[in-house]
């Protein structure tokens, strides 16, 4: 006898629709952290940005781009009439609109960054809606725990060893350390003190990782640089190498990964899915790092995930930017089974004081992934109007 189901009469109601009736922007300033790039950014500068996006339901979601504000602001303004009205309950549908919309605009850049916060935010909304964390929403929780690893900017050696100290101390097990001087002084031995003084620093047991970020303006290095610093690496038990050829040289990554002994990671500057296939497809990378604030939000990073499994190449999300960023990888680090590691950037304002209650190492320096409605963390707002100009007006309807 052929089933008919019945479940739209007898299951529960539908749910109500949640339009979308306005996105806020809130551009971060006063405590930017420096990022060791050559051209080094101020305090005051803005390299973060949240997202609030509101609902004719008085749900409102907040997601984190990692772009100037004043580009984030532009964007929205781009987008909005795209979004008004839309339904905040599809997160994936709204968000492939505002891409599908904007293509001749040129894929990638500020419009891509603010989609992504745009989508955080709809997620956000779904799970405050359904009851449910983002993580379940994804498809389920294979992990309530996940390690942190500890970013840090390399300084000279003699500074290098207290500074790890200091966030070992404070419960990390895991560090990547990149960008200062690393490179960036032909020095070889330079480069190999910096490091050296790091795994003295944390031991033999805990996790290193190595960011040349080479994405840096001017990048002087090339292939066979790469190559040599990878063979010294390699004596360090450094866990991977991180931009350490310019990011667009293709050719060089699929060389330097296959002739490097430690795996070499890269990717944050891409943005959408189609840009990462190429680079999957040609080899280039090891373990393959989108940023979620930037590429496209939860929806798109999820599909990256999944692509770079179908290539044996292991996911690691780039996470350089805010509390709302790293609550979204931890959501994306439960729901991807392969997804060991999460980035936390030491000492930042933006991760460390806009939350009502700040995230907590346990004893085996793990942090616990919220399985609460939504991204699961919660924003303090007093705090958040230390660093923005209008946090009322961020958080109103």
């Amino acid at each position: 006898m052929p089933f008919h189901s019945d479940a739209t009469s007898r299951g529960p109601a539908a749910l109500a629709p949640l339009r979308i009736t306005s996105i806020r922007v809130a551009p971060l300033l006063g405590e930017s952290p420096a990022g060791g790039w050559s051209h080094e950014i101020k305090a005051q500068d803005s390299i973060h940005a949240l997202i609030a996006v509101h609902t004719d339901g008085g749900i409102s979601g907040f997601g984190s781009v990692f772009t100037d504000g004043r580009l984030v602001e532009a964007a929205v303004q781009v987008l909005e009439p795209l979004f008004m009205g839309e339904n905040a309950l599809e997160p994936e549908r709204v968000s492939e609109k505002l891409h599908q919309n904007t293509f001749w605009m040129g894929r990638g850049g500020s419009l891509t960054h603010a989609i992504s916060g745009i989508d955080i935010a709809l997620w956000d909304i779904l799970g405050k809606a359904t009851g449910l964390s983002v993580g379940r929403l994804l498809g389920g929780r294979y992990r309530d725990v996940v390690r942190p690893y500890c970013s840090l900017l390399m300084e000279a050696p003699e500074r290098m060893g207290d500074v790890v100290r200091e966030h070992y101390e404070r419960g990390f097990r895991a560090f990547k350390i990149g960008w200062g001087p690393f490179g960036r002084r032909n020095s070889s031995r330079l480069d190999e003190a910096i490091v050296r003084a790091t795994r003295e620093a944390i031991g033999p047991d805990a996790q290193l990782f190595v960011d040349a970020g080479a994405s840096d303006a001017y990048w002087p290095n090339g292939l066979k640089w790469a190559l040599n610093a990878a063979r010294m690496l390699a004596d360090y038990d450094v866990g991977w190498f991180e931009e350490a050829v310019k990011p667009d040289a293709l050719e060089d990554f699929v060389e330097l990964r296959r002739q490097s002994p430690v795996p070499i990671s890269g990717g944050e500057v891409l943005t959408r899915r189609q840009s990462f296939l190429p680079w999957l497809a040609r080899g280039a990378f090891d373990i393959v790092q989108p940023d979620v604030t930037k590429v496209g939000g939860i929806s798109e990073q999820r599909r990256i995930a999944w692509m770079a499994e179908e290539f044996g190449v292991r996911y690691v999300g780039h996470g350089w930017n805010t509390a709302l960023g790293l609550a979204a990888d931890l959501q994306l680090a439960t729901a991807l089974h392969g997804a060991t590691l999460v980035e936390y950037i030491g000492g930042s304002a933006y991760v460390d004081k806009l939350t009502a209650a700040p995230f907590e190492l346990d004893a085996a320096g793990c942090l616990v992934i919220p399985d609460r409605p939504g991204l699961g963390i919660d924003l303090d707002r007093d705090r958040v109007s230390r660093y923005t100009p209008d946090a009322t007006g961020f958080f109103a309807n």
